[in-house]
């Protein structure tokens, strides 16, 4: 069963989004504020597909919520809900691993359609693959099997978002990928959201993966277009 946790102080929103969430065939539990979800989550043993959650509440705020929330779980799809428009508290949200944002106040068809597809997403990458596969690159390798990333054989957590997003670079190293392909090839085609949303997600896997992020060896931007893996030999600068 498709399982959401919604976090929504309002209760007119909150009784709004779980109607929809059940007309679109969710398993849904609810809470008006961030002490509560992150308690249900633990008393469910973080069985959801998926969480939803305010980002103004009183008490525990949504973006704390998320980082605790993201600590237990790297699988777990998680969507910002809020009132705020500006560019700066979606890039907030997003650099904090939220999987993406939406702004109050928002159709039940757009919610449907942004729900349905962080869970497509969710469900590919819970998939095994069969037998083991590896991806390489200098000192990254990628066990497709495992989902696990390594650098120099020390271990690297990412979000499903970036790992999708590194994966996709080494399937395709050393061509330059533009924005839309990334954002159709790891948010899949029906992504209802803004595309700046592939920046946002480089910026944070750069900071895990790069030694210097501002000096970037690896993923390199290819001005106007979109980026670029580069494949680099051992020693080389």
């Amino acid at each position: 069963m498709k399982r959401v946790l919604v976090c929504e102080d309002e209760e007119t929103i909150r009784e709004f989004i779980v109607i929809n969430m059940k007309r679109a065939g969710y398993e849904v539990m609810d809470v008006d504020c961030g002490e509560d979800a992150l308690r249900v989550f633990d008393q469910e043993n973080g069985n959801f597909d998926i969480a939803l959650l305010d980002i103004m509440m009183p008490g525990i705020d949504g973006i704390t919520v998320l980082k605790r929330l993201r600590e237990k779980s790297k699988t777990l799809g998680i969507i910002m809900l809020s009132a705020k428009a500006q560019e700066m508290d979606k890039v907030n949200a997003l650099m904090n691993e939220a999987d993406d944002y939406i702004t109050k106040p928002f159709a039940p068809s757009e919610l449907t359609v942004r729900v349905d597809a962080l869970y497509r997403r969710v469900m590919m990458n819970s998939m095994n693959s069969e037998g083991v596969k590896m991806l390489e690159s200098g000192p990254f390798v990628i066990n497709l099997d495992g989902r696990t990333v390594t650098k120099n054989g020390e271990p690297i957590e990412l979000t499903d978002v970036e790992y999708k997003i590194l994966t996709y670079f080494l399937k395709n190293k050393n061509t330059a990928l533009d924005r839309a392909s990334i954002l159709s090839n790891v948010w899949s085609d029906s992504y209802y959201g803004d595309n700046k949303i592939v920046d946002v997600n480089i910026r944070r896997l750069r900071m895990k993966i790069e030694d210097d992020p501002s000096d970037p060896r690896y993923i390199m931007t290819i001005w106007g277009y979109g980026y670029k893996w580069e494949e680099k030999s051992e020693g080389h600068r």
